[in-house]
């Protein structure tokens, strides 16, 4: 078994960054592999990883040490798996991209036109191959639905599991390629159909999670067995909090689903680290079940921890941080995929690292599955014990539930093993949503009371025209009986004047 490489890069300051607080910033370089961190106590905390890079780092660098090892495991029948993580504008996308996809600079090229490059030139160096094919394809996890980004009428693609080939995506459209030009046209136009829109920290923010999957199979000239290889790149959306994204509406709605997704793979890690081997909640989100052969199967796994230098988002970087020496603590069996091609048998050749283990490779059949060994710290296991007693102890269920749901809205993933950490957070979640809340009930007393004057000035205007309604009745009444008099009037006179002819008449004769 061999552990996750674990990687972190550092981008440049911002020139929002840079206006705010100068060119200071949270971090001291000690080697190419260990670094120490001031948080925003001005604690400073020291933290190793297999490589760290640097805000003047090279996008070179970056592919040569993480991915380059893995592409070339991935031609000889491994899988691999490269995953970006970090908050939201802390470079993932770029340091996966690069500046674009098609036409860019050469030392501006991201891992992914990289990657592309060095599958073609293994297979081209291979001297066992005769056959060789490799597929593209595309999804993006965007509201919890596994869209195709080469056909976007399949938006609710299905995730299935096989013996022979782990986790898969059931009717994915697969492009095959047959050079890197081909390839990066094809990444082009998936990238083109992926969610982005605008937050108050990225003008061109990734709202879903991208993965990209490369299928490479190879038939040797010389015994006809087949090793076929899959390559995984994942370049996950940032977490955010509401309060410096101003997310809302449809925004908001989107970060909610991408920090619950990044809180159900920090609950994977520790389930993994906890060293209990308990149920792993993969099928909690589509991103950790994607991710199940990545994390606790069938591949090299390497991990890009990107994080900005700026004390303004220490908090954010120091949980990036934290989350990469939790992941470090994982151990991955990858296994060489083999198969006969003319009868069609499965092998698996299991790999371990010689360098921690000692061991020569050991070929199994198939359906052996070995259980994940991971090692555990106890102060992690305590701590999250700690935790659990804790709110059990004060908290109900539906209060632990509004906690979590609160925690994610404000895409905050503490660490475990800092109880201290998790107090904090959890007060200024507590203390905002109060603030909030009470917020709220004044604006609510202000819209009644605005309601009230409004409801007194229609009865005003009621009464008034009732009034005016009663009035113009008695009128109206008053009206009819003098008419009613004059009609009686004019036919009195009416009758006088017959009578008076009547009688004028009756004297002549």
């Amino acid at each position: 078994m061999s552990n996750i490489t674990v990687c972190v890069r550092f981008r440049p300051l911002s020139l929002k960054e840079k206006r705010v607080h100068g060119d200071s910033v949270c971090i001291m370089c000690s080697d190419a592999e260990s670094f120490v961190f001031k948080d925003e106590k001005e604690e400073d905390l020291p933290f190793c990883f297999d490589r760290v890079f640097y805000q003047d780092s090279a996008q070179a660098d970056v592919y040569e040490f993480l991915a380059l090892p893995i592409v070339q495991d991935t031609v000889k029948g491994l899988n691999g798996t490269i995953i970006t993580y970090g908050q939201t504008g802390a470079g993932k996308t770029y340091s996966m991209e690069g500046l674009g996809i098609l036409d860019c600079d050469e030392n501006k090229k991201g891992l992914l036109p990289r990657v592309v490059d060095g599958i073609f030139e293994c297979i081209k160096s291979s001297p066992e191959h005769s056959n060789c094919t490799v597929k593209l394809s595309m999804v993006e996890i965007y509201m919890e639905k596994v869209r195709d980004l080469f056909d976007l009428s399949k938006d609710n693609i299905q995730i299935k599991e096989n013996k022979s080939q782990g986790i898969m995506l059931s009717g994915t459209t697969e492009m095959s390629i047959l050079n890197p030009a081909e390839a990066l046209k094809f990444l082009f136009r998936g990238i083109s159909n992926r969610a982005v829109g605008e937050t108050q920290m990225n003008v061109s923010s990734s709202r879903s999670h991208c993965v990209y999957m490369f299928s490479i199979q190879q038939e040797s000239a010389l015994d006809k067995r087949v090793k076929s290889g899959k390559l995984i790149l994942v370049d996950l959306a940032g977490s955010e909090k509401v309060e410096k994204t101003g997310a809302e509406g449809r925004v908001l709605e989107e970060a909610k689903n991408i920090n619950k997704s990044l809180s159900s793979l920090g609950n994977v890690i520790n389930a993994l680290t906890n060293g209990r081997g308990n149920h792993i909640p993969y099928r909690d989100s589509k991103l950790t079940r994607i991710l199940q052969d990545s994390l606790g199967g069938n591949s090299r796994t390497a991990l890009l921890c990107c994080c900005s230098p700026s004390s303004s988002n220490a908090s954010e970087s120091l949980s990036t941080l934290r989350f990469g020496t939790r992941t470090k603590l994982i151990k991955t069996p990858p296994r060489t995929n083999t198969r006969d091609a003319n009868e069609g048998k499965d092998f698996l050749l299991q790999v371990t690292d010689n360098q921690t283990e000692g061991n020569s490779f050991e070929i199994t059949s198939n359906d052996v599955r070995e259980d994940l060994q991971v090692t555990g710290d106890q102060s992690l296991i305590d701590s999250r014990d700690r935790i659990l007693t804790k709110l059990r102890e004060n908290l109900n269920e539906d209060d632990v539930r509004l906690l979590e749901e609160l925690f994610i809205l404000e895409g905050i993933f503490f660490d475990p093993s800092n109880m201290e950490e998790f107090d904090l957070e959890c007060d200024d979640v507590i203390c905002r949503t109060i603030s909030a809340l009470e917020q709220a009930v004044l604006e609510l007393r202000d819209e009644v009371e605005e309601l009230n004057r409004e409801n007194d000035n229609l009865k005003s205007e009621l009464a008034i025209g009732r009034q005016r309604s009663l009035t113009s009745i008695a009128e109206a009444k008053k009206s009819y009986h003098f008419a009613w008099v004059i009609s009686i009037i004019s036919l009195l006179n009416s009758l006088i004047w017959f009578l008076s002819m009547f009688f004028l008449h009756k004297h002549k004769v």
